[in-house]
C-alpha cells in the first residue's frame, strides 16, 4: 500500500514522542474482498517487512491452508503500523546493565495516533469484509463494549470509528460494515484450547470470503 506523505508525515509526527520503532505497511491486493486488522508489527515483521512473519504469523499460515485461502487472496494489515517496545533492564554476573527491548501491546493513544493510515486503507480498498484479529483492532473498530471472547465469529454490520477530521476523536462512519471478529492468531500461542474455536471462526469467515467473492 502506497499512503500519501502528508499522511505518513502527520502520524510519524504524532508518534515520534512513543516508544514506537520502524514502519511496515499494509500488504495485499488492493481490491481484497477480505481485510484483516492485528495489532502492530513485531521485531520480526520490521526484519522481513512481511505481516505476521513470527510465530503468529505461522499459525495464521496454518489456518489459512486449511481453508484453502493465501495471503494473495486477502489484504493484511494493522491498527499501528510501527513496532511499539518496551525497555527491560537486568544487570548480569559482571554487574553491567544489559538493556533488552521486546515487543508489547499498543496503546490506546499509539492507536489513535495511527488511525488515520487504517481509515485511509479502508477507504481506498472498500472490503466487503473486515476481519479484526484480537480486541486492539476490534475495539478500534467498534469501540471499547466489544470484546473478541464475546463476539469472535459472529458477523456483525454496523458503522465503524474512524478519527475525525480535526483528528480530536473518534467519529461513527455514515455508511455500514460487514464486521467478523477473529481471535488474534498469537491467542492460540498461549492458550491452545482455543484451536479449536479459531478454526471454526476460520471456516466461517472463508465461507462469507467466498460468498462475496461470487457477487462480484
Amino acid at each position: 500500500m502506497e499512503y500519501p506523505q502528508d499522511l505518513l508525515n502527520e502520524v510519524s509526527e504524532k508518534t515520534k514522542s512513543f516508544q514506537l520503532e520502524g514502519f511496515l505497511g499494509g500488504k495485499g491486493p488492493l481490491d481484497a474482498v477480505a481485510m484483516l486488522v492485528g495489532e502492530a508489527p513485531g521485531q520480526t515483521e520490521l526484519i522481513s517487512r512481511i505481516p505476521f512473519s513470527g510465530q503468529a504469523g505461522k499459525e495464521l499460515d496454518m489456518e489459512l491452508k486449511q481453508v484453502n485461502l493465501s495471503r494473495s487472496d486477502i489484504y493484511i494489515t494493522s491498527s499501528v503500523r510501527s513496532r511499539p517496545f518496551k525497555i527491560k533492564s537486568k544487570v548480569d554476573k559482571t554487574g553491567k546493565t544489559i538493556n533488552s527491548y521486546p515487543n508489547r501491546t499498543p496503546t490506546k493513544a499509539e492507536v489513535k495516533a495511527s488511525a488515520p493510515l487504517l481509515d485511509y486503507e479502508i477507504q481506498t480498498i472498500q472490503p466487503k469484509i473486515i476481519a479484526p484479529m484480537g480486541n486492539i483492532a476490534l475495539q478500534r473498530l467498534l469501540g471499547n463494549a466489544y470484546t473478541i471472547s464475546t463476539y469472535h465469529g459472529q458477523l456483525l454490520e454496523s458503522p465503524i470509528y474512524k478519527i475525525s477530521d480535526d483528528r480530536s476523536r473518534y467519529e461513527k462512519t455514515e455508511e455500514s460494515y460487514l464486521i467478523f471478529p477473529i481471535y488474534h492468531p498469537a491467542a492460540v500461542l498461549y492458550k491452545r484450547s482455543l484451536k479449536e474455536t479459531v478454526s471454526t471462526d476460520w471456516q466461517t469467515l472463508v465461507k462469507l470470503i467466498r460468498e462475496h467473492t461470487d457477487k462480484e
